[in-house]
Formats: C-alpha cells, sequence, structure tokens
C-alpha cells in the first residue's frame, strides 16, 4: 500500500468508529500490517497532570514502559521539543530507552490539541535507516486525525 492509500485506509477507520480506543488500536494495527519495517506501534499520552507519557493502545510485542518520564528517552524528548524525532540508528543516542535488543530505529510524532502536545504516535523498526520523509508525512496525517477525534 503506498502512502495515499494508507492515508486512505486511516479515513476509513475513523468513518468506521466513533469510540476513540478502537480507532487508535485499529491504526496501530494497520499501520504494522501494511509497512514491513514497522515492528512497533503505539500511542503515548500525557498522564493527566503528571510531567509524564502513559502508553495507549500499541501493536507489537508487550512493553515494559508504559510509562515514561518527560525528557527519558525519544518519547520523553518529544514530550519536552514539541518536536518529530526521527532516529534512523539508535545505537547513536544518549538519551534512548531500549524496548528491546530487537529496535535499531525509532520515529515519533507528537498529536497537538489547541497547540498542546497531549501525546504521541511511536513507531520502532528492527532496520537501521528506515524512516523517510514519506513516514513523517504518513504519522503526521495520523496524528492530525487522532487530534479532531479527542
Amino acid at each position: 500500500m503506498n502512502i495515499t492509500e494508507l492515508k486512505k485506509s486511516v479515513s476509513s477507520i475513523f468513518d468506521e468508529h466513533s469510540k476513540i480506543e478502537i480507532i487508535l488500536q485499529a491504526i496501530c494495527d494497520l499501520l504494522k500490517q501494511e509497512i514491513t519495517y514497522y515492528d512497533w506501534v503505539g500511542f503515548y499520552f500525557k498522564n493527566g497532570d503528571k510531567e509524564e507519557l502513559k502508553l495507549a493502545q500499541f501493536a507489537g510485542e508487550p512493553t515494559e514502559h508504559t510509562i515514561i518520564p518527560f525528557g527519558k528517552g525519544i518519547c520523553g524528548q518529544v514530550a519536552l521539543s514539541n518536536q518529530n524525532f526521527v532516529v534512523q540508528d539508535v545505537s547513536s543516542q544518549d538519551n534512548y530507552i531500549s524496548c528491546g535488543w530487537k529496535v535499531k530505529s525509532e520515529i515519533v510524532i507528537p498529536i497537538f490539541v489547541n497547540n498542546e502536545n497531549v501525546g504521541q504516535i511511536d513507531i520502532d523498526s528492527h532496520s537501521v535507516n528506515p524512516f523517510s520523509k514519506d513516514d513523517e508525512d504518513l504519522l503526521e496525517y495520523v496524528c492530525l486525525k487522532v487530534a479532531k477525534t479527542l
């Protein structure tokens, strides 16, 4: 499936479901299934008033990282920077939380509601250097759609 088809599939998930938990899980499942180098796909959201992220829906191996303090790891850094973070080789990062020895790269895109960073989509890959501008474009699209539903 190309990026245009994936965006259409993502849109149809929002058209078919109204419950956010079902939408998020369907997105995780779709992206993991359709993009071969997406080995783990998940959403993290700000945990109430705490300076931490809490794991929501995901597809892939279970992770012990269900709570991530702001500033820690790639996800925690995005919670503070409000910027996309593409890491083509996690071994090059000092502030990286390993989710497993197979993970070689990661991309994290923030979700904004009323200009506030409320969460993010996180993708882990078992390949080095897999992500392109198309991945950022697709995931930004997903995050915009999610933000409109929250």
